[in-house]
């Protein structure tokens, strides 16, 4: 197979997380239509999506593992169907219970089947330029509020929230079918599979490598940085529609938190490729933490295209540098379950935030506590992230 294939992978795998998870994130824009026209409270939707997370978390690693064993294929396969088929149920849903379990549940064991067996292929395809490969492979995630979200917006303008979803459902059966029937294992894994090296990396026992200060500082990083940022990127519709912007308007200010999140993927990830990944992932971090702390200062408009420029670049551009971090700590054998194990720890920090928000709305009418509680969170990770040991590979231990 003609090494150019690893392009096709990179693609199929843009595209999955942009449907995947953009249907995932698409929640923000369906949270006020559906309270409107249902009566349910924000609290009760936005824990839909801390479900989200929370199933995210527990699937990432369980697919992650699936796809070491099994082959990448037909994990995002069945994750395809799942996924079309949570969104209709969604739509149809009669009570906010039904609602969450549809949604909350179902949504969030499809969507882990894309993100962590997608980047870890990836890695595995790639030698040279791994950071930039797998940032576009996570650059999905960054056109999906450009895409699926506006997308959203416009059907639900236009009709209502439970057609809205019903169509994206069936789209991503329409679109992720296909992309995933591309998907191939990598070739290097098995020219390697006889080396000194592999025979070494296949037997590290994951109690090891789970108990090892390389994965510990690297779960503890993905969490807290998670945790800071999920329920900002969540609640920002809303917290922009109270300062008064327009709701078409506000939904626009998520679109350029992605735009801008495309373009940090990039950059952050040519950078680690020259510079190294640690000292971004920290500068990455620190700017994440000075943005969300300076949202207590917009109000306008313009104020909030500016500061989504920094915050969506920030983020989005850390997020890939995880993986590329877990690859070359623990090598390509058991990528897809270390690197799940690692997003299980981040869809918990992740899943903290769109609930802690919408309580702390309900609560005081308003979202400072939010951005104060996400900015001293992102501080903690970029301290955390200090701890991170040199970049050397996990080897077996002698007894």
């Amino acid at each position: 197979m003609s090494s150019s294939y690893r392009w096709v992978i990179v693609g199929a795998g843009a595209l999955m997380t942009c449907v995947a998870l953009g249907a995932m994130f698409s929640l923000a824009i369906f949270q006020v239509p559906i309270a409107a026209d249902t009566g349910w409270s924000h609290a009760g939707i936005a824990a839909a999506m801390t479900l989200n997370f929370l199933v995210m978390g527990l699937g990432a690693f369980a697919w992650g593992a699936a796809s070491d064993r099994f082959g990448i294929r037909i994990v995002v396969v069945i994750g395809a169907l799942l996924l079309g088929l949570a969104l209709v149920l969604a739509s149809r849903a009669g009570s906010l219970l039904q609602f969450q379990l549809t949604y909350g549940i179902l949504v969030g064991v499809a969507a882990s089947a894309f993100f962590a067996p997608m980047i870890a292929a990836t890695t595995a395809w790639f030698d040279k330029g791994r950071s930039l490969a797998v940032s576009l492979v996570s650059a999905g995630m960054a056109v999906a509020p450009m895409t699926v979200s506006p997308f959203a917006r416009y059907l639900i303008s236009a009709y209502d929230w439970r057609f809205a979803m019903l169509v994206i459902g069936i789209m991503a059966w329409v679109l992720l079918i296909p992309a995933a029937l591309l998907v191939r294992r990598a070739p290097i894994l098995a020219d390697k599979a006889g080396s000194d090296g592999q025979a070494t990396e296949q037997s590290l026992p994951l109690g090891q490598i789970f108990r090892s200060p390389q994965f510990l500082v690297l779960g503890a990083t993905f969490f807290a940085c998670c945790a800071a940022h999920s329920g900002p990127i969540f609640h920002m519709v809303s917290y922009a529609t109270i300062c008064g912007v327009g709701p078409m308007a506000a939904v626009s200010i998520y679109s350029v938190e992605g735009l801008a999140g495309l373009g940090g993927r990039l950059f952050y990830g040519t950078l680690a490729d020259r510079v190294g990944v640690k000292p971004v992932l920290i500068a990455g971090l620190l700017v994440q933490a000075a943005a969300l702390a300076t949202y207590l200062l917009v109000s306008e408009l313009g104020e909030f295209y500016a500061l989504a420029v920094v915050f969506g670049s920030a983020y989005g551009g850390v997020m890939p540098l995880y993986a590329v971090l877990a690859r070359e700590y623990f090598g390509p054998r058991v990528i897809g379950t270390v690197f799940g194990a690692a997003s299980m720890l981040s869809s918990i920090g992740m899943a903290a935030g769109p609930l802690i928000g919408g309580w702390i709305f309900d609560t005081f009418a308003n979202y400072s506590w939010l951005f104060i509680g996400s900015s001293v969170v992102g501080l903690g990770a970029a301290a955390i992230a200090f701890a991170f040991p040199p970049m050397r590979r996990l080897r077996l231990q002698a007894a």
